[in-house]
């Protein structure tokens, strides 16, 4: 005889349903924003750190109006370097060479403007056309020829240096014209009056921390529709405040100082376009693909060759640029100009959240770790230490910044 099983009434509940699956639901979220958000988070946390003990041990020199003036001109062309170098970063390259041709665009300007008496913007034009076409050299070699960046870089950072001594027959070639002097050294103040303080300094400030809050509130938006995890309104207002009133402060100290400086508005207007190519543009965006996952950007039709070839191009351009910015800022060219700068971008690039392997970073990563660097040199010059002892830290920061990077990426793989 046999038994008939009548089907059964109850009807299994959706796992996603309980109360028990959506409250590890949001776990699951909020342990994927912290991870996803730790390396970036953490190096504010290390700025913020970082600035406070050297402004302590400095007795409040570090955050006088005229030592922040001199941070900012003193270590803008390694900003300017960083951009270009976190951007190869994420493609998965990187250039050994940025030092040497800093020196190289220098002197070429320098031949121009000092030796052979042209204009000052003449010298300029030919650096940043010789910086353009040293990238399209390394371009050619990494992209089309198939030969490994370091290697090629490493190549270019012997020959380009000993172009550099050749162009300048081993000597040193200075002073600049005043107009190009300007370009390091110069400064807006008086535009908009004010007593004791440059009025127009603050409005910038202003108008920065009114343009970040207004981005920020953009991309919690884009990610709220695309239903990504985000930090609570009142954690993000108060991040907001935060970084207002710090960019407030940055903008109240230049403002008592000389003003607004020519070359902080260089490098914003950077920060700002690159900061836009990579995260809203189809080259930003392939550039992230070609360093997650070379293959499958391949076979997801992404010209690897021509992306490769243009990271170059910019990188050359870029050190152009700060090899204008530094012979401006030291108003000559010297043979030795640029030595060991490639160290500091790359050291940049890692400590403001570039990954080792690629895919992963940020422009404003970039200028944060740059930040932290330059802190750091400016803080230990303040107290004396010499400068065995800040190569010393500077290695350790940058090992320990890698560290945490490598150790995040087997967390959150052993989170999946």
């Amino acid at each position: 005889m046999t038994s008939i099983k009548t089907p059964s009434t109850e009807r299994p509940t959706p796992p996603d349903s309980t109360p028990a699956a959506a409250l590890h639901s949001g776990t699951s979220d909020l342990r994927a924003l912290v991870l996803n958000n730790l390396r970036q988070s953490g190096i504010y946390v290390a700025l913020v750190v970082i600035v406070a003990l050297f402004a302590l041990l400095t007795d409040g020199v570090l955050l006088s109006p005229g030592n922040i003036t001199n941070i900012v001109l003193q270590y803008s062309y390694i900003l300017v370097l960083a951009i270009g170098m976190v951007i190869l970063i994420i493609g998965g390259h990187i250039d050994l060479s940025v030092g040497s041709v800093v020196a190289l665009t220098g002197a070429v300007s320098a031949v121009l403007v000092i030796q052979q008496g042209h204009p000052w913007w003449v010298g300029i034009a030919a650096a940043l056309a010789v910086g353009i076409a040293v990238g399209a050299w390394h371009g050619f070699w990494v992209a089309y020829a198939g030969i490994p960046a370091f290697i090629v870089t490493l190549a270019g950072m012997l020959l380009f240096r000993g172009l550099t001594l050749q162009v300048l027959d081993n000597i040193s070639l200075s002073p600049f014209p005043a107009e190009y002097q300007k370009v390091a050294a110069g400064f807006l103040n008086g535009l908009l009056g004010g007593q004791g303080f440059d009025a127009f300094t603050l409005l910038i400030g202003a108008l920065a921390v009114a343009g970040y809050a207004v981005s920020g509130f953009r991309t919690r938006l884009a990610r709220i529709r695309y239903q990504q995890p985000v930090e609570s309104f009142p954690l993000f207002v108060a991040r907001v405040v935060l970084v207002g009133a710090v960019l407030m402060y940055f903008a109240w100290q230049l403002a008592h100082a000389r003003g607004l400086p020519i070359v902080l508005i260089i490098l914003a207007v950077l920060v700002l376009v690159y900061g836009l190519l990579t995260r809203r543009t189809v080259f930003g965006r392939q550039v992230y693909a070609i360093g997650g996952n070379l293959s499958a950007a391949a076979l997801s039709g992404v010209k690897v060759r021509t992306v490769n070839f243009w990271m170059f191009v910019n990188m050359g351009f870029l050190a152009a640029v700060a090899g204008v910015i530094y012979s401006s800022r030291s108003n000559g060219a010297q043979p030795a100009a640029g030595n060991m700068f490639e160290l500091d971008a790359i050291a940049a690039a890692f400590i403001g959240g570039a990954a080792v392997t690629g895919g992963v970073g940020t422009v404003v990563g970039a200028m944060v770790g740059g930040l932290i660097m330059a802190v750091m040199s400016n803080g230990m010059q303040l107290m004396g230490i010499d400068q065995s002892t800040q190569s010393v830290v500077k290695g350790l920061v940058l090992l320990v910044a890698v560290a945490f990077d490598v150790y995040n990426k087997r967390r959150a793989g052993t989170a999946r």
